[in-house]
């Protein structure tokens, strides 16, 4: 589980017709526009009054979305896992907007995003969470409850002109 995926870019010629959409992407893409939306103008969760919307900048150019899918019988150890990703994260230089767990419809399916400034950042970041002693006793809690049947991860980009943009609907 140490070992991440590098992200990489696909490239499309304009005699290839796009690949149909799945199910998958279009939730890894909800998922990581909502992040990019909570990110920049908020601090846990609250809106900062202060900040306008054509003043706000990304504080963030890639996003790692990562999906769980996991032993729908052992959520209580995977939120377990999560929480502790709540502390490691961000004291070794990942932006962490939340982990997601099962709620409704799908049980063994769970999200997690994590910002960061750049590749550069992230790849400092893995380098600080193998040092990490609680990083590795999270990493070895998941390896012997064995509660994440796989781990997939998107790294994803803010596509410009699109980040924040507020409601055009007149207030009621």
């Amino acid at each position: 589980m140490l070992d991440e995926v590098s992200p990489h870019h696909n490239l499309h010629t304009l005699s290839m017709p796009p690949a149909p959409i799945t199910r998958r992407e279009a939730i890894e893409g909800i998922a990581a526009l909502s992040a990019a939306v909570i990110l920049p103008n908020s601090i846990d969760g609250q809106p900062q009054p202060n900040v306008q919307p054509d003043n706000r900048r990304p504080s963030m150019t890639i996003a790692c979305v990562i999906r769980y899918q996991i032993d729908p019988f052992q959520r209580d150890a995977f939120q377990k896992y999560a929480e502790a990703w709540g502390r490691i994260i961000p004291r070794n230089g990942g932006h962490l907007i939340g982990y997601f767990l099962p709620y409704e419809g799908t049980n063994d399916i769970g999200w997690a995003l994590i910002a960061f400034d750049s590749l550069a950042a992230y790849e400092a970041y893995r380098t600080r969470l193998r040092q990490d002693p609680e990083g590795r006793e999270n990493f070895a809690f998941a390896q012997s409850k064995r509660f994440i049947l796989r781990e997939e991860r998107t790294f994803v980009e803010l596509a410009q002109g699109t980040f924040n943009l507020p409601s055009t609907l007149p207030k009621p």
